[in-house]
């Protein structure tokens, strides 16, 4: 068979993962069938039933017991709603039949019941333990009937992780109250350890699940597992992660998940995750495991396409229901040969056909060109950026634009498109405006798209964004991963509600997008965060030098803000010159610039603003 035939080939299709619950005979027990539906969210629960037989005796001896086991299934454990595998296992080896059984099915969780009081079953459980290719589920005690508070105990490492999916899929039936405990740790330990940050970004955005007052006094004391443990006696139920680091494990977990299981009297659930290696690090540790349960949820929910939002009637209809007012305004440097088409294209739809905008500025950067001739030829106000707010002085840059943008502008939701967009549609605007119009928990909105890049005479599909990919989410995952679900966090496409804009901090350069996408986060959350399919943007690509300007500001930004977040110094000792590489003729030569990346303050604490918004802001509700 060629190779082309066998691309032809229909592949067999993976089955949806599962939890499996072996049940051994003579150690019948439905309590982690129960446990196990509890927390199955939608995935299929197995039962297996298994018969293991001594090496020395025949297995067709054990046709009895076999019988026995499947009756009991059959009357005890059917009932249950879950499906029990027809073949009983009769078997010298019990640990390789389980390991063939979750490869062959896909099973994604293993429970076991912890029964060291029972030698012959916990010597099978340990040889179970050891061929174990999945994620595990050690149980004390019978939680099946738990109602009330659970605590799951949240270290460092993938562990944890796993036992972080498994306490948070307890707690959506809602018959579980749960309390996380996370030690609490310096800020250098955060940064050697990114496996910290991932696991409290998580937990900072998921709001049902409370943070345990004690978690600072645990850490305070001079013996942390005896106060874990006297915490513990205060829970129905306790989750926790077989290890914090990767080198301890089943069957011989850390100090903590052993002290749980063997001296407390409450259900212990200890979790160990699949395929931690030995040599593991803690920033190998970090994965994706932990990430996706915030934001997977994230990017299914809050991601949209602009076709949703393309009956304009009915934004129009939306705004004027709500009583909003909405500004876009445009930045612009030396545009003169797209901005015309931008205005024009935007206005014809969004102004004159839909009164969807209220109004539309041309916030300039001192170009060169006749950008804003063309703008003020098509009575579009015009304002030079250096020019506002002069008491504060002149700066350069994107953001600088924008930040000012606030000050001229006077919608209650703000948007801003580049003025380069060479393909330029109505879907631009009205895809950002239809979220933040039909979802009021949205506080910003960030467009995403197909960037092609000309690379000499061939056009090249996906080639853009560069520094996004180069720079920009490679931090963003190491630093902030809950915003790791952004496509293009450095889209020039994006806006929000203007109390949210005007409450923080602006950079004045290119690390705008991503200072703006930390603090909304860090202040309101990921859930006020959406982004959009704006489906292809194609304009004038920019040279490489740039581009490595443009990266030189991003990571200041970010040096900024885990300062900030962490109570560092990073930026104290930073280099802001650049030293450029350039090429003249037949030589190479640096060419030093001097990049700094500045803030500016929320445009809300400026007085001048204050005093020109006044009507706004005292119309505003106070807070509760």
């Amino acid at each position: 068979m060629s190779s082309r035939d066998q691309d032809r080939t229909p592949r067999r299709r993976r089955s949806p993962s599962r939890i499996l619950v072996p049940i051994f005979y003579r150690h019948e027990d439905t309590a982690l069938v129960h446990l196990a539906k509890a927390i199955s969210d939608g995935r299929q629960v197995l039962v297996l039933g298994i018969v293991p037989v001594e090496s020395q005796r025949p297995l067709s001896q054990a046709a009895k017991e076999a019988r026995e086991l499947r009756t009991y299934l059959n009357r005890e454990v059917a009932p249950l709603g879950v499906r029990i595998w027809s073949k009983i296992q009769v078997t010298y080896t019990p640990a390789y039949e389980i390991a063939a059984f979750v490869t062959a099915n896909n099973v994604d969780l293993l429970m076991l019941a912890h029964r060291p009081d029972d030698p012959e079953l916990h010597a099978l459980q340990q040889s179970i333990i050891d061929h174990c290719p999945c994620n595990l589920a050690i149980v004390r005690g019978r939680p099946e009937r738990v109602r009330g508070k659970a605590l799951a105990v949240l270290r460092a490492g993938a562990d944890s992780e796993q036992a972080l999916r498994f306490a948070l899929r307890l707690a959506q039936g809602g018959q579980v109250d749960l309390t996380s405990l996370r030690p609490s740790r310096t800020a250098a330990e955060d940064l050697e350890h990114p496996s910290n940050l991932a696991m409290d970004q998580v937990m900072e955005h998921l709001t049902r699940v409370k943070s345990a007052v004690a978690e600072d006094t645990i850490m305070l004391t001079d013996e942390p597992v005896s106060a874990v443990l006297d915490m513990a006696e205060e829970y129905d139920l306790v989750i926790v992660g077989a290890s914090a680091d990767g080198q301890a494990s089943f069957p011989r977990p850390d100090e903590l998940a052993a002290a749980l299981l063997d001296q407390t009297e409450i259900p212990v659930v200890v979790v160990r995750s699949r395929d931690i290696p030995e040599t593991r690090s803690p920033m190998e540790s970090m994965g994706l495991d932990t990430i996706s349960i915030l934001v997977d949820k994230w990017f299914a929910e809050n991601t949209f396409h602009a076709e949703e939002f393309n009956d304009l009637a009915r934004l129009v209809e939306a705004k004027q229901e709500q009583g909003l007012t909405i500004s876009l305004a445009l930045p612009a440097l030396n545009e003169e040969e797209t901005v015309a088409n931008v205005i024009l294209t935007i206005r014809k739809a969004l102004v004159e056909q839909f009164p969807l905008l209220d109004e539309i500025v041309l916030i300039d950067s001192n170009s060169t060109d006749r950008t804003r001739e063309i703008a003020e030829s098509l009575g579009i106000p015009v304002h030079i950026h250096q020019n506002l707010l002069p008491e504060y002085g002149a700066r350069d840059g994107k953001g600088e634009a924008l930040w000012k943008s606030l000050y001229v502008t006077r919608g209650d939701l703000v948007f801003w498109i580049d003025t380069d967009i060479v393909n330029i549609h109505p879907r631009f605007v009205y895809g950002l405006v239809g979220p933040l119009l039909f979802r009021p928990d949205l506080m910003f909105i960030k467009g995403y798209y197909l960037r092609p890049i000309r690379v000499g005479n061939v056009v090249q599909a996906g080639g853009g964004g560069r520094v996004t990919e180069l720079t920009a989410r490679p931090l963003l995952n190491l630093f902030y991963p809950a915003l790791s679900g952004l496509i293009q966090p450095l889209s020039g496409e994006y806006g929000g509600r203007r109390s949210v804009l005007e409450s923080v901090p602006f950079s004045s350069g290119y690390g705008v997008e991503i200072g703006l996408l930390i603090d909304i986060l860090e202040t309101y959350g990921l859930g006020a965060i959406g982004q959009v399919d704006l489906i292809e943007r194609i304009h004038h690509n920019q040279p490489l030098t740039a581009l490595s300007k443009m990266s030189f500001q991003i990571i200041q930004t970010f040096f900024r803000k885990l300062d900030r977040r962490y109570n560092l110094k990073l930026l104290d000792d930073v280099n802001r010159t650049m030293k450029l590489i350039q090429h003249d003729k037949d030589r190479f030569y640096l060419k030093v610039e001097y990049i700094p990346e500045l803030e500016r303050p929320p445009m809300i604490t400026l007085p001048e603003y204050r005093q020109r918004h006044a009507a706004r802001l005292e119309a505003r509700p106070s807070p509760a």
